[in-house]
């Protein structure tokens, strides 16, 4: 259960090291043994995609328990133009504070943040039943097709939702992840050196 007191703000330096250990606490053995996201969240840090204005924690008066990050995208349009968008996650929660209403506070302040930044639309890939509740659709259905499947095939976890009514409309194309997301098992590996050691399991209903 969130509280008012709970205060979302802008990641600052000195954070980094405790949203990182935030991020890989959340996804160790969630989608694949061990994780890549707290690497993928380091490695953006750096990149031009990364937006600073939207990579925000969540703080309770335990510390910070939740986290963010949003970067540049864009739709190439079937026509030839380009289509700027924005793109979120990883979207972190540590596991004795999910289930209670912190990420999807922490999701539904980020897009009112994005649409007060003048962000035309916002795509996700994710699981649907829980970011239909935000008002995400299915790309398919908007003429928006993942670069990385066929657009026949059925591809319900990507989703997109507009920020601006209207921006989208008319819009036919192919939309592809930020280069930043596609890390490789060496690069996670030396990285997670640099944390405690935890256990890489094989668990039901990873990836």
């Amino acid at each position: 259960m969130t509280h008012l007191t709970d205060i979302i703000r802008p990641e600052t330096l000195q954070d980094q090291n405790i949203v990182e250990t935030l991020t890989r606490e959340a996804f160790w053995n969630v989608y694949r043994p061990g994780c890549v996201e707290h690497y993928v969240l380091h490695g953006f840090r750096q990149r031009p995609e990364f937006i600073p204005a939207l990579n925000l924690v969540l703080e309770t008066e335990n510390g910070i328990i939740a986290h963010i990050m949003y970067s540049h995208a864009k739709i190439q349009c079937d026509n030839g133009d380009m289509i700027p968008i924005v793109v979120f996650g990883p979207v972190s929660v540590l596991p004795a504070y999910q289930h209670q209403g912190y990420g999807s506070k922490l999701i539904r302040y980020s897009l009112k943040q994005a649409r007060s930044l003048g962000y035309g639309a916002v795509a996700i890939t994710g699981n649907p039943a829980y970011y239909h509740r935000f008002g995400f659709v299915s790309g398919q259905s908007q003429g928006i097709f993942y670069a990385d499947m066929p657009r026949e095939a059925d591809c319900p976890f990507f989703m997109i939702k507009e920020l601006q009514d209207g921006y989208l409309k008319g819009v036919t194309g192919t939309y592809s992840d930020p280069q930043g997301y596609l890390v490789s098992d060496a690069e996670v590996d030396a990285f997670d050196r640099s944390f405690p050691p935890k256990e890489k399991k094989i668990l039901p209903g990873q990836l």
